[in-house]
């Protein structure tokens, strides 16, 4: 489901692995963000070669941001590693809630461009910035951070942001993947497992975000934020109140 997730609306699929590994394993808050990111890597590598055989290889923008991923994540990694499980979950679950917010204001194109100057590189390298850290931290891509900021701020129509995102998204998880192997947040078989059935289904999301036109794309993404949102909330106030 990540692996689909990832391929049609290009980010990690950890909106989704996340929920599924707290619902369906005994996993803490902690352990299933990491082992999502540990997923995320194999399906970004996928997802971006998928892509290209679409027509889409934007990889020259994916550098800044991924030059950019590489150090946030290291430094989410850290703070995963030491912060208390109740703000963690917390803080997740704030994090998409906005995240569906900004896509149902956004208005998607597929007509946009991205060119490639002095003051786009610096953007870039911010987003890739943030990318990492909410990879680290979170266990997401981060594409969620990246992709409505190309289209908003940049211009870049949703299939050019979509590309960049997962190309830019390997390196950053796979930083914050060691990260996670290092302060031991994560054992590397559950990540290869869920790796597994990722790359097997983002070949077919990332056909599907071809057909899908950019406004429906952006109203089921935000819609399943939502959702996802709501079910940890009462998931989460259930807990606190046991």
């Amino acid at each position: 489901m990540g692996g689909l997730f990832a391929g049609v609306f290009g980010v990690g699929g950890g909106l989704v692995m996340i929920p599924l590994l707290l619902w369906w394993t005994d996993m803490d808050q902690r352990r299933a963000n990491a082992t999502s990111l540990m997923a995320i890597t194999p399906a970004a590598i996928v997802g971006a070669i998928s892509y290209g055989v679409g027509g889409v290889f934007e990889w020259l923008p994916a550098l800044f941001v991924a030059a950019g991923s590489i150090t946030g994540a290291q430094l989410g990694a850290r703070i995963l590693a030491r912060i208390p499980l109740v703000p963690l979950k917390w803080g997740f679950i704030v994090f998409i809630s906005v995240s569906g917010v900004f896509l149902f204001l956004e208005v998607p194109s597929r007509e946009g461009s991205l060119e490639i100057t002095l003051t786009t590189a610096i953007v870039l390298v911010g987003l890739g910035v943030l990318m990492g850290i909410a990879s680290g931290l979170f266990g997401v891509g981060g594409g969620i951070i990246v992709i409505p900021a190309i289209m908003l701020l940049l211009g870049g129509s949703d299939i050019v942001a979509k590309s960049i995102s997962l190309l830019a998204m390997a390196p950053g998880s796979l930083s914050g993947t060691l990260g996670h192997l290092r302060y031991k947040t994560a054992d590397l078989r559950d990540g290869a497992w869920v790796a597994v059935g990722a790359v097997i289904t983002t070949p077919v999301g990332s056909a599907l975000a071809f057909l899908l036109s950019p406004r429906w794309g952006a109203i089921l993404f935000g819609a399943l934020t939502v959702v996802v949102a709501v079910s940890l909330i009462i998931r989460a106030v259930g807990e606190r109140k046991s």
